[in-house]
């Protein structure tokens, strides 16, 4: 198969998921080779690659698995009457009020989320609903019927811009099983994208719906930009008896050998039926390797209906996005090598994570850059971090558990940085030996340091210096029972840890929320427990709040014993954490968990798929209840 160098300028932007190693100039080891994105030279040639990858991965059964019902916030069905809607609805030009924004990563990429302000405005997703609430009145003002999104497995966010807001909502393959007597199941992954105009009564000015799979989403100004992921989506033949697997693996074989190649690549078709797909020239793969998934990044513009997506595709995984609105980077583990019925010996597996990064210039406009390959597995997006031209990258390889034969777990993690040169990214340094025997739980980069907490039995909290980026190097290490699975930056050199507490063995108690000072030595100055419960926040970053003005931080907590779901309110003042309050939602145990908060003006704004609550934040007084 031939391959052309791949730089093109396109109309589009990538969307917006024992420290002994020291400092050395690190080349990759052949498991993670240098590498760089190439274009196919035509149809058939990607074509070509694309049935040849998917042929040898093939097996008697397909390529399938399964996929498991998602949990999502929004979603428990009641019969609870909504409340009554307003007829003034937002009053025209009224000032937006100081509010807080979703919890993302960096400033300049927001993130989808069931829950925005705008300061005049809050828009929520609860219920198949899209509800307008008008902050200063405590009422609902406009609804729009969304009923699609109420399925099982679906998982609705949006995004907001003026008078406008993109409702996303993922659509995965379920078991006949799971999924309710009379609702439809799908057999591939669909992503659904919905553009509401909120200007008055909200109405729908288009919607554009995908053949593949949901991945992630950022948004820059009035441009979102939305990633996506296809499987092959070929009709195998079942396995007929007495056929072993051997004679069924070469039918689907045989199958993959003539399937065309909309097989691979999505279509995207908008509400008025035009249907667009992604333009072979703007398909690339690594230099060095195929796949047989399709990752394909469409942008939006906010302020108009949808038409052509100006799609650009790479061939391969793409599991974590991260973007801080001028570099954007698709990363994904690709397959372990192998066919069925040769499986892989657990030592000749090599993990690595393949990262691709993109530049955004005028108007949203992509242009590849360069990829690359680390050895191991990123925890989330907050394990990468660009700075100073420059991509820091956290991984963790090998696991935690210890297989037969082995006296203690294989894993360690490790800190890199990348140097773009040319169309590569290469590693200039590295530190490693962190954490061995346990995994990566959360990883915060801030400014020239890097924050990595692992976990096994206990919680090392290790400091990175990354100033020289040819020698990064381990300052500090702070061990303690526990651990921080999402850390937040605070003022004067401060870090918020949210997690859980845990015993001399590792057997986690409850949420603990732990303040770090991390200016010098890195030390626990404060601390709070909340035994027998855990916290959304340890797994979304976006249940979190932090009020800058003052010191306000709210996370949602569920008591395991009985279920109950409260937010839980604290105060960082000074050197330490204290109780400020907590608020409750009504109604059954799941339809009052509390998942997301917010601030308007002097206002703590608490929802679950319930409803929303309005509580004073200085006094916590039980406040407006707005019920969905």
């Amino acid at each position: 198969m031939r391959a052309r160098a791949f730089i093109p300028l396109v109309p589009a932007a990538l969307l917006l998921a024992g420290c002994g190693g020291g400092a050395r100039d690190d080349t990759p080891p052949a498991d993670a080779p240098p590498m760089r994105l190439v274009a196919y030279d035509d149809c058939d040639d990607l074509l070509n690659g694309l049935r040849t990858a998917t042929a040898e991965r093939v097996g008697p059964y397909g390529l399938g698995g399964v996929v498991a019902l998602q949990e999502r916030f929004g979603g428990a069905p009641s019969g609870a009457l909504p409340a009554p809607e307003a007829a003034d609805g937002i009053a025209k030009g009224a000032a937006p009020r100081e509010h807080s924004r979703t919890n993302a990563h960096e400033a300049g990429a927001d993130e989808p989320d069931t829950v925005k302000t705008d300061g005049r405005r809050i828009v929520a997703l609860a219920k198949g609903r899209l509800h307008v609430i008008d902050p200063a009145t405590r009422r609902i003002v406009h609804k729009l019927d969304l009923p699609d999104l109420d399925r099982p497995g679906n998982d609705p966010q949006l995004l907001l811009h003026g008078d406008r807001a993109l409702v996303l909502a993922a659509a995965t393959p379920l078991l006949r099983e799971m999924a309710p007597a009379d609702t439809p199941s799908p057999t591939t992954s669909k992503t659904t994208l919905t553009l509401i105009d909120l200007a008055g009564t909200p109405k729908v000015v288009d919607t554009l719906t995908a053949d593949a799979a949901y991945v992630d989403a950022r948004q820059s100004g009035q441009t979102a930009h939305v990633v996506v992921r296809s499987t092959p989506r070929i009709d195998f033949p079942a396995v007929r008896r007495p056929d072993g697997e051997r004679q069924a693996t070469e039918r689907n074989r045989e199958a993959v050998r003539k399937a065309p190649l909309s097989a691979w690549l999505p279509t995207f078709q908008t509400g008025g039926g035009t249907r667009h797909t992604v333009p072979c020239e703007r398909v690339s793969r690594p230099a060095d390797a195929t796949g047989t998934s399709v990752v394909s990044i469409l942008t939006l513009d906010l302020t108009r209906p949808f038409g052509d997506p100006g799609a650009t595709a790479v061939v391969g995984e793409g599991q974590t996005v991260y973007g801080n609105g001028s570099s954007l980077y698709i990363t994904g583990t690709p397959p372990q090598p192998g066919t069925w019925g040769r499986p892989v010996r657990p030592q000749d597996v090599k993990e690595r994570t393949d990262l691709h990064r993109f530049s955004v210039g005028a108007g949203g406009r992509l242009r590849y850059e360069a990829s690359g390959s680390v050895p191991g597995h990123l925890l989330n997006q907050y394990s990468m971090s660009e700075h100073g031209g420059l991509l820091r990258v956290a991984t963790t390889d090998g696991t935690p558990f210890t297989r037969p034969g082995e006296r203690a777990p294989r894993s360690q993690s490790a800190v890199r940085v990348l140097r773009q040169t040319g169309p590569s990214l290469k590693v200039a340094g590295t530190v490693d030996g962190l954490g061995k025997g346990e995994r990566i739980h959360s990883v915060r980069f801030l400014g020239t340091n890097a924050y990595v907490v692992t976990f096994r039995q206990t919680d090392p909290l290790y400091v990175v210096d990354l100033r020289d980026p040819a020698r990064p190097r381990v300052t500090g290490e702070l061990k303690i029972n526990g651990y921080s699975a999402y850390l937040h930056p605070m003022a004067d050199g401060r870090i918020l840890g949210v997690g859980q507490d845990a015993d001399d063995q590792g057997r986690t108690k409850g949420t603990q929320v732990s303040l770090f000072d991390v200016a010098a030595a890195p030390r626990r100055v404060g601390v709070f427990h909340l035994p027998g419960t855990g916290s959304q926040t340890e797994f979304d970053p976006h249940a979190f709040l932090y009020w800058p003005k003052t010191g306000l931080t709210v996370i949602p907590v569920n008591r395991h014993r009985d279920g109950t779901s409260q937010a839980l309110a604290l105060k960082v003042d000074g050197n330490g954490l204290r109780r400020a309050g907590t608020v409750e939602h009504p109604g059954g145990e799941y339809d009052n968990a509390i998942g997301r908060s917010l601030m308007v003006g002097d206002t703590l704004w608490t929802f679950s798929p319930n409803g929303a609550r309005a509580t004073d934040a200085a006094t916590f007084r039980t406040g407006d209840w707005v019920r969905f």
